[in-house]
């Protein structure tokens, strides 16, 4: 499966439903099913390659930000969760993290607590092999993920304010009624 085509089955998911992340997931799952075998087997492919390359320090600080804290699975189900926003604002989210506090729905989190994942977005291709034939999805090569360098100290307002200014005016400074 190439690049585009992974990305035009989950916009395919996210069309209708207000794009709640289960309800994407579920979708995606149902699209999938109705491929070959050997598509899905490709989604789970460019599904690994799209997690390692998002698999960066400043996007985990973005999430602990963003979700008032980020364990192991926790960054895992966060990109799930982007991945559910389409591939513009995942693209984007990746290369600058701070650009999550443009979107409306990270913003209104900021006043309301909304934490952002979605685990079912990372068994799409498993989900939807087991659908399609019955039979559970062959392993698929890993991914490794990029070493992560050094972790700024996510519970450091000062250091967060200089990572990733925007989204800490809207998580680390007192909310603006």
């Amino acid at each position: 499966m190439r690049t585009d085509d992974f990305w035009q089955l989950i916009d395919q998911a996210r069309a209708g439903g207000g794009g709640a992340a289960g309800a994407v997931a579920a979708r995606a799952v149902a699209l999938l099913a109705e491929r070959d075998a050997a598509d899905i087997i490709g989604y789970a492919r460019h599904q690994r390659r799209v997690m390692a390359a998002s698999h960066r320090a400043e996007l985990w600080g973005a999430a602990y930000l963003i979700n008032g804290g980020a364990s192991d699975d926790g960054f895992e189900y966060f990109r799930g969760w982007l991945m559910t926003q389409g591939r513009q604002v995942f693209a984007r989210a990746v290369a600058d993290p701070d650009s999550l506090a443009e979107l409306p729905k990270i913003r209104q989190a900021a006043l309301t607590g909304e934490e952002f994942e979605a685990e079912a977005m990372l068994t799409v291709a498993e989900e939807a092999y087991r659908k399609a034939t019955a039979a559970e999805l062959p392993p698929v090569e890993e991914v490794p993920y990029p070493e992560l360098g050094e972790f700024w100290d996510f519970d450091d307002e000062d250091e967060a304010r200089r990572q990733l200014p925007k989204l800490a005016a809207l998580f680390v400074e007192a909310p603006q009624e």
